[in-house]
């Protein structure tokens, strides 16, 4: 019992670090909200698992990291993020680690297939609607990358419902606003763009985008 209290006092102290870490370092909203929860529930191998691998992304992304040990620290927290899924296979939040992990390393179908996994009725369950909606904008980007007939109507389709389900949210404004402009959809890219700047008025890339369709 001594042992389990030593582990759960040790995860408490790295989960404090890392929280930190992640929001100076600017990780997603999803991976920092899950962290809170997850020393009340679960497997407590798990969330060892999961919190040094969100601890090894934060360093992979910090930008005093050197690019020399990027992959390797992404690697690495990828293999956490799947011990961590070995112990708990429906819990959310360590797939979309696995994803931002993979894509890290360049790895952007595999990332995708985790943010699918993640994203999945047995998995999604475990994540608020704006983890959810962030979700749902990863992965809408990943596809936008991918640049191959049919994602962006796949793309689409996430990001409104991402901002149906989650709070206001820029990215995901400025994201259909480009992939409508792809579409020739013009009358949709602009009130895309529009809400954006209504959420964030000082955004020049929402306004230049609005001035383009206007003067086009």
């Amino acid at each position: 019992m001594e042992m389990v209290n030593d582990i759960a006092i040790q995860v408490g102290m790295i989960l404090f670090t890392v929280l930190m870490f992640l929001y100076m370092n600017d990780v997603p909203r999803q991976i920092t909200d899950k962290i809170r929860l997850r020393l009340n529930r679960g497997n407590l191998a798990a969330k060892r698992h999961f919190v040094h691998g969100a601890q090894l992304l934060a360093q992979a992304r910090s930008p005093n990291t050197p690019s020399s040990k990027v992959f390797s620290l992404a690697k690495t927290a990828a293999e956490e993020a799947d011990k961590a899924l070995s112990l708990d296979p429906k819990d959310a939040a360590s797939h979309i680690l696995k994803a931002l992990a993979l894509d890290l390393q360049g790895f952007r179908i595999s990332a995708l297939d985790s943010l699918d996994a993640a994203l999945s009725p047995l998995a999604v369950k475990s994540l608020s609607d704006d983890e959810r909606s962030d979700a749902l904008i990863k992965r809408a980007q990943l596809k936008i990358g991918l640049d191959k007939a049919g994602r962006v109507d796949s793309a689409v389709a996430d990001l409104v419902e991402a901002v149906r389900v989650g709070s206001e949210n820029y990215r995901a404004y400025c994201l259909l606003g480009e992939c409508y402009e792809t579409k020739e959809m013009k009358e949709e890219a602009t009130k895309a763009y529009q809400e954006a700047v209504r959420i964030q008025p000082d955004s020049s890339l929402a306004r230049d985008a609005l001035d383009r369709l206007i003067s086009g």
